[in-house]
């Protein structure tokens, strides 16, 4: 019997774009994409490869982290795998049965109560009714969801959906599993649980896919690693050597977003960020920092025609997409003169008190009344390490000053005089 669980096999996923949309191959999105086309002008799409030429097999047992930029392909990867979408070329087979948690709100019907919705996957995935009775109330008390499995998922909350979905994924025992970047969802304890069962999983010979941003739960959970850029597979390998070279790939490229405001062709931007680099208050151009520690950024930028009064904004963006916090020259006193001179600017923050994650510095330039738009770029990626604090804890941790009123004050009158808290 063949040890392979997974063979993918020259992958390719192309889309249309036309009028900056992707066309989709679901059977509905095709239907109304028909009727779209009825009352619309013909536009001129042109093609889109999300991967292309994807060739790898997976062992038995193994536990592979699949890494890479926004729009690298991998949820596109594991949405082929999972069937959810067709390949345009290549092929992908998978050896076993599968179970996947990718984005919330896959695989499980609305309408449908939390019950209900673990007997349709059980169903889906080829299992029969006594089967799934069996594991049941397993799959309900890990979930901890009893007191509303008779509810429409509909009515659930983000975090009851995630921990009822991981539940029915992985006690409907899977031989290969595909998780993309859902346990985020979750409480810290129930991601803690998750991480422990997904262990188990793997020592029970299952097979695991894990796509994540989170390069610390990757290169402690993997034993390897693949790492995808503009839909190739630029390496596959040792976790530290695929991270190492994801985080040197964190090359200055334009914001899809800032196309339409100020053009595609981005040599005909007035104002270009060339370079950016970090470092610590000692000098030294590093990635990663403490909670706690501050960052210089150095940006280097290419002036092709005059600026009127440029102000530079940096922004950081968690992995999940949320903004933390932002810069910008106007609001903190600084003023660059209107020119078409190239220039070099420094940022030094104040102590990083953000959470444990990984975050990309977004640089856009606009005019001092934050109208006009220059320039939007994205840099560097950047790590905040702390050995608690996580994204469930929010966007950062400040410490407070605590105060316990004494016995028999009024406490009301006195709270505000007894109990500060740091800006």
């Amino acid at each position: 019997m063949s040890n392979t669980a997974i063979r993918v096999e020259k992958l390719s996923k192309e889309y249309q774009v036309a009028g900056g949309n992707f066309r989709n191959d679901t059977l509905r999105d095709t239907i109304m994409d028909g009727l779209k086309s009825i009352f619309r002008r013909k536009e001129n799409p042109h093609s889109f490869w999300a991967l292309k030429d994807v060739t790898f097999e997976v062992e038995r047992g193994q536990m592979v982290g699949i890494i890479g930029h926004n729009g690298a392909g991998k949820s596109t990867l594991l949405k082929i795998l999972s069937r959810i979408t067709q390949p345009t070329l290549g092929r992908a087979e998978l050896f076993g049965r599968v179970g996947s948690l990718l984005e919330v709100g896959t695989g499980f019907h609305q309408e449908l109560t939390g019950r209900e919705n673990i007997y349709l996957n059980g169903a889906i995935i080829g299992l029969t009714r006594d089967q799934i009775r069996r594991k049941f109330d397993a799959i309900v008390d890990f979930a901890e969801v009893g007191e509303f499995i008779d509810t429409p998922v509909k009515h659930y909350s983000s975090g009851m959906y995630v921990r009822l979905a991981f539940a029915v994924s992985a006690h409907l025992k899977p031989e290969i599993l595909l998780l993309d970047e859902v346990l985020s969802v979750g409480d810290i304890q129930f991601q803690r649980k998750c991480l422990a069962y997904t262990e188990e999983l793997r020592k029970s010979d299952a097979t695991i896919l894990l796509v994540s941003h989170n390069m610390f739960a990757v290169k402690s959970m993997c034993s390897r690693v693949i790492l995808l850029s503009e839909g190739k597979m630029k390496f596959d390998g040792p976790p530290s050597a695929a991270i190492q070279m994801y985080e040197e790939d964190s090359k200055v490229s334009p914001l899809s977003w800032a196309r339409s405001s100020i053009g595609t062709d981005v040599s005909k931007w007035d104002i270009y960020l060339k370079e950016m680099d970090t470092f610590d208050e000692n000098g030294n151009n590093v990635n990663l920092f403490n909670h706690g520690e501050r960052m210089k950024v150095r940006l280097e930028f290419d002036v092709r025609r005059t600026v009127t009064n440029p102000n530079v904004l940096v922004s950081f963006i968690r992995s999940d997409n949320v903004a933390c916090c932002n810069f910008n020259t106007v609001m903190d006193g600084i003023t660059i003169p209107s020119g078409s001179n190239d220039f070099v600017i420094e940022l030094l923050t104040p102590p990083l008190k953000l959470v444990s994650e990984s975050y990309t510095i977004y640089v856009l330039v606009r005019d001092e009344k934050f109208e006009r738009l220059y320039c939007a770029q994205a840099g560097k990626i950047f790590h905040v390490r702390h050995d608690l604090l996580n994204t469930h804890f929010g966007v950062f941790h400040e410490p407070g000053e605590w105060f316990m009123p004494n016995e028999g004050v009024d406490h009301q009158n006195n709270f505000s005089k007894e109990v500060r808290v740091h800006d």
